[in-house]
């Protein structure tokens, strides 16, 4: 009879748990805003491992593509303050390359014709070069209503000489002109 009290109440005790409630065991992916189309002026990616969104700071989200010259460019800033108020800002960008939605395109090298990846964080400015490479796709690109959104993942190597990883990468963005 004491093993069957013994079975009854250690199943009970494990019904009350609930692995969704604790914080350790949610994946981090999930943590991250939903991949929409409707300028919804989300951003989220993995930065190393951790949940990346904006916040925290003013402007902290900014969103242009521009024809200037006859030449295109796209860039989408991101920014938050981490733990110490250090800013840590991401973007996404094309110099002189024009985006088309469902198309992707490689990250690499900060040059003319390029899209690419950056990253700041204390001081240290880093891209995309042709080593720490990603990828960027473009899922939607509607110049009625200016909203742009995608898909992303890219390496860059800091100053440090360490790879910062940014991976899962989605955003939803309304884009001035």
């Amino acid at each position: 009879m004491k093993k069957l009290i013994l079975l009854l109440f250690a199943t009970l005790l494990l019904s009350c748990c609930n692995k969704d409630d604790n914080p350790l065991r949610t994946n981090p992916v999930d943590q991250l805003p939903p991949t929409t189309q409707t300028g919804a002026n989300t951003f989220g990616c993995l930065l190393d491992g951790e949940v990346f969104k904006p916040g925290l700071t003013n402007n902290s989200l900014d969103c242009v593509y521009q024809n200037i010259n006859n030449e295109y460019y796209f860039s989408l800033q991101v920014n938050r303050r981490d733990a110490n108020n250090n800013i840590i800002l991401i973007g996404l960008s094309t110099k002189a390359k024009q985006i088309e939605q469902n198309n992707s395109y490689q990250l690499n090298e900060n040059i003319d014709g390029n899209a690419y990846g950056t990253y700041f964080f204390n001081l240290d400015f880093s891209s995309t070069t042709s080593t720490e490479v990603g990828e960027l796709k473009i899922t939607k690109l509607d110049f009625i209503n200016n909203i742009v959104a995608g898909t992303f993942w890219y390496d860059v190597k800091d100053n440090q000489g360490v790879i910062h990883q940014f991976r899962d990468g989605r955003f939803d963005m309304q884009f001035t002109q």
